[in-house]
């Protein structure tokens, strides 16, 4: 199986300097160095190991840029990777193994929490142990905070972290809409998660391998969401709403009706009476709606599952 770490920088020359290294020390067949419209050293550190970057100008979205990658790419397996997260050994070798198991589309590896690059930097606690979407169709890290050694059987996550997770090409050819991997009108938060569940509804797997290590410089977290900016948080909460629109259908909509309402009243109470901000997030997902109602008709195309795994987490 052919392998490529697709590796993006936007600005991050102090993270790159690290996890370029640490990617190239997994030995893949092949490393596509996303720079993205950096204004700093990220050019210069990626020709020094020898790989040559491919830069995108003007700077593209995160959903955007890593599209890109994809189509240049020519892996049989995709590591998509992030500056920030840095690859222990053993790592890619990890996954492939388990990627190599029948139905299975992508691996999340246990991603454990950093404050930086260097090893005093490191904390004991989980960062993901893949990711999860519960019956209300919230989102969140597996285990984000838990004991560093939480987690350390294999089994089956819902899905993988975009920070890390090795995606079959396969899988996302299979997933693709529209020629995008990622649903651009999603920019940022969240994608990874529609890509997940978009993964599922095609009727692949996601394997979670513990063995796969890498440490994670968290942006967005439980941990660390009221430090965000405004806009960040409401584009997660509008967000949730068009993989809703696209993924969803009736059947599991009105199995899960009661957990959903009670989730939506509660999320209103709290945009209203604590962050206001999020309102907006209500106007946006109705202004991308149209296009999300396109992408679902392809999205429902693509389904080969009856019911969506949700809640399906692996065991701590």
């Amino acid at each position: 199986m052919r392998t490529t770490v697709l590796l993006m920088s936007a600005g991050e020359a102090p993270m790159l300097r690290h996890s370029l290294p640490a990617a190239l020390a997994q030995e893949p067949d092949e490393v596509v160095m996303l720079d993205n419209a950096s204004l700093d050293e990220t050019g210069e550190i990626s020709r020094s190991h020898g790989v040559e970057p491919l830069r995108l100008e003007p700077r593209l979205s995160y959903a955007a840029a890593i599209n890109e990658g994809i189509r240049r790419s020519r892996g049989d397996a995709i590591l998509l990777l992030n500056a920030d997260c840095f690859l222990e050994p053993g790592f890619l070798a990890a996954c492939v193994e388990r990627l190599s198991e029948e139905g299975t589309g992508s691996v999340a590896p246990r991603l454990l929490r950093t404050m930086g690059p260097g090893p005093d930097a490191r904390l004991d606690a989980i960062d993901a142990a893949g990711m999860v979407v519960d019956r209300r169709r919230k989102n969140t890290l597996v285990g984000h905070g838990r004991p560093g050694l939480a987690f350390d059987q294999p089994g089956e996550a819902f899905g993988g972290d975009g920070a890390a997770v090795l995606y079959r090409r396969e899988t996302l050819d299979a997933c693709a809409v529209a020629g995008e991997y990622l649903d651009e009108d999603m920019a940022l938060w969240a994608s990874d998660v529609d890509l997940a569940w978009r993964a599922r509804l095609a009727g692949w797997r996601c394997a979670y391998e513990p063995r796969a290590v890498a440490y994670h410089v968290r942006s967005y977290s439980p941990s660390t969401r009221a430090g965000m900016p405004e806009g960040d948080r409401r584009l997660q909460f509008r967000n949730r709403y068009l993989m809703m629109l696209k993924n969803d259908r009736a059947a599991d909509l009105a199995r899960d009706l009661p957990r959903i309402a009670a989730y939506e009243i509660a999320a209103f109470g709290y945009a209203l009476l604590r962050e206001r901000s999020l309102l907006g997030g209500y106007a946006d997902a109705l202004r991308l709606s149209p296009a999300a109602w396109r992408r679902r008709r392809e999205v429902q195309r693509m389904r080969m599952v009856g019911r969506v795994p949700f809640g399906l987490e692996p065991a701590p």
